[in-house]
């Protein structure tokens, strides 16, 4: 049996993890996902919109996720060592580097294959833009409403 591990965030739910999932598990067997924890998303990334509870239980439920599990704190490569993966996908997007993490897995006797899956055209390219897409609507509903109350 060949098990697949595959990371992400997943704050916002789009059209781009859920290819990435697809992907990640055409890959193997298995698919287990490690969800980023909260302390993580908020020193890589953003303030998480969702709890990463609610973000872990969201994956499990997807159809290519076997098992989804809150990642550690500190050394990523632990969840590596617990998990012990045949092959990690990483997304296309995704800031790791595939010859380090290569290289930190021979270190450590860790024998995973690390491939780098193929980006989703015409996704909206993440939960930034996403957010960004919201905001922007938002901020022009209120102007037109302000606007609209204003002629009354």
């Amino acid at each position: 049996m060949v098990r697949v591990m595959a990371t992400g965030v997943f704050d916002l739910i789009h059209l781009g993890h859920l290819h990435y999932l697809i992907e990640a598990k055409k890959l193997g067997d298995e698919l287990i996902v490690v969800v980023a924890r909260d302390s993580t998303v908020r020193r890589e990334k953003h303030e998480p919109i969702t709890p990463e509870d609610f973000r872990r239980e969201l994956i499990e439920s997807l159809k290519p996720v076997d098992k989804a599990i809150l990642g550690g704190e500190g050394d990523m490569y632990r969840i590596v060592e617990e998990v012990k993966p045949d092959i990690i996908a990483l997304g296309f997007d995704q800031a790791h580097d595939a010859d380090k993490i290569t290289e930190e897995l021979k270190n450590r006797g860790l024998n995973a294959k690390v491939v780098r899956l193929t980006e989703l055209n015409g996704d909206l390219d993440g939960t930034r833009k996403i957010i960004k897409k919201v905001v922007d609507w938002f901020v022009a509903s209120e102007q037109l409403r302000k606007v609209e109350e204003g002629s009354r």
